[in-house]
């Protein structure tokens, strides 16, 4: 199977773990969006620390805008396999398109890590 159109490039499966893993604690201890409207406003209006975007999405047309709209705000933002452990990893039942960091909240340090590694990755 091909990838996706609207990806950039290839996040290791190693560090989608730790993003999902960076989720959940700052759905726990800090503050996230879900769903690509959600997404997209915080990114919109400059609040956004880290975008997930899911591989799987179809069409793939629903999340296809937000890499564009994290480079052009100099947002984070990270592949993941899954929109359903996407979904899961924020506590809901269903998957989820997008979801994205507002506060970090316990997760801080692991948002720098992932951050700072997908910098590497753009370069």
């Amino acid at each position: 199977m091909s990838k996706p159109f609207f990806i950039k490039f290839d996040v290791s499966k190693e560090l989608a773990e730790v993003a999902y893993e960076a989720l959940q604690v700052a759905r726990d201890t800090g503050k996230i969006k879900k769903g690509t409207n959600e997404s997209t406003k915080a990114i919109e209006r400059g609040i956004a620390k880290l975008v997930y975007i899911a591989e799987d999405v179809q069409p793939p047309e629903v999340v296809a805008h937000l890499p564009l709209l994290c480079e052009e705000r100099k947002t984070a933002y990270i592949y993941v396999p899954s929109k359903l452990k996407l979904g899961t990893s924020t506590g809901l039942k269903v998957g989820a398109a997008a979801v994205c960091i507002i506060e970090s909240g316990d997760a801080a340090e692991l948002v720098k890590e992932i951050t700072s590694k997908l910098e590497s990755l753009l370069k």
